[in-house]
């Protein structure tokens, strides 16, 4: 079950975590890669800002985006400002999206998110959330999947093996991180291969992040290969 009210505050938590180390850069280093192929660090602070947006548009019941186009678009026009325009939009955008989801709700209803999926509100603060850390890594400033704090990874690596399940390009997975926890993930049967790591680098390997599983041992097979995110 999700809990929505401490996603929230994780949220908020992790947001302020974002802030902190990037009003630490300079208008020069905005423009440097990261880890994300084709995007500067100005275009993953964009995205976290126009994907508030997005989200308040959600709760309130219109498109997520206009449109695939426009989105992209969005975060292009927005990659390039300095550094003082970037924190503003991303808190200030954080903080509208916040107000909206702290107040009293429909917490079962169905909500429509990008590309036609469904989910419930209260499952939408996680995604939020996701966001937050993940791009966090993504900014390739120091932040790394390790670093992420464990609730997180556990409850990332669950969703993302849940993501998987079911899905025929995807051979049964047994996930076996090094602390002890397990997953499965993949299509129905006994797994027929098992994946084994550390829990940040199963999470990178789901996420299409890190070494993309160059780290990890397989027993029963070679690492399956991942639908794209």
């Amino acid at each position: 079950m999700m809990d929505h009210a401490h996603d929230l505050r994780s949220v908020r938590e992790a947001t302020d975590r974002l802030l902190t180390a990037v009003a630490k850069l300079d208008n020069a280093s905005l423009a440097e890669e990261s880890h994300l192929p084709g995007w500067t660090r100005g275009h993953v602070l964009a995205h976290l800002a126009r994907n508030a947006d997005a989200l308040v548009e959600v709760f309130e019941g219109r498109p997520m985006y206009e449109s695939a186009s426009s989105r992209e678009s969005d975060i292009e026009r927005d990659a390039g400002r300095p550094l003082l325009e970037q924190l503003e939009d991303v808190r200030h955008s954080a903080d509208r999206w916040q107000a909206v989801a702290e107040r009293p709700q429909d917490w079962t209803r169905t909500v429509e998110l990008r590309n036609g999926i469904t989910d419930t509100a209260a499952r939408v603060p996680f995604r939020r959330l996701i966001e937050v850390e993940l791009h966090h890594v993504d900014l390739n400033i120091g932040y790394e999947l390790s670093d992420l704090p464990q609730e997180f990874t556990g409850r990332e690596i669950e969703f993302l093996a849940d993501r998987w399940s079911g899905r025929p390009e995807v051979p049964p997975t047994a996930l076996a991180a090094a602390d002890g926890r397990q997953w499965r993930t993949g299509s129905a049967g006994d797994p027929a291969v098992t994946v084994k790591g550390t829990a940040a680098a199963l999470l990178g390997w789901l996420a299409g992040r890190a070494d993309k599983g160059a780290s990890l041992t397989t027993e029963g097979g070679p690492l399956p290969a991942l639908p794209p995110l």
